[in-house]
């Protein structure tokens, strides 16, 4: 019941033009970022970090591709490897191959 007479209260009182006294004295917050150059400052900072990850990823991937890789033998063909007892169910032309007569 009280929250709803305070509630009617701050209605009346803000319909009525009633302004809320506001507290001048609190300080004004400054962040480190509010500077202009310190955000170029960081942009700059950002920008050569990213150009020396390019130039080293694309030292490494050099450095990788360079190097070769190793052959392996192949299996031996065991003739149970690759049985096909039954037709495809789209038979054995193919699946989007059309005869001609």
């Amino acid at each position: 019941m009280a929250t709803a007479i305070v509630r009617s209260g701050l209605r009346s009182a803000l319909r009525s033009g009633a302004s809320v006294p506001r507290s001048s004295s609190a300080p004004k917050r400054s962040f480190s970022a509010s500077s202009h150059h310190d955000e170029a400052a960081e942009a700059s900072k950002w920008e050569k970090i990213t150009y020396a990850g390019i130039v080293g990823c694309t030292a490494f991937a050099i450095y990788n591709l360079s190097k070769g890789h190793p052959h392996h033998e192949e299996p031996a063909p065991y003739p149970y490897l690759h049985i096909r007892n039954k037709e495809f169910p789209w038979g054995p032309d193919g699946l989007f191959e059309v005869k001609h007569h």
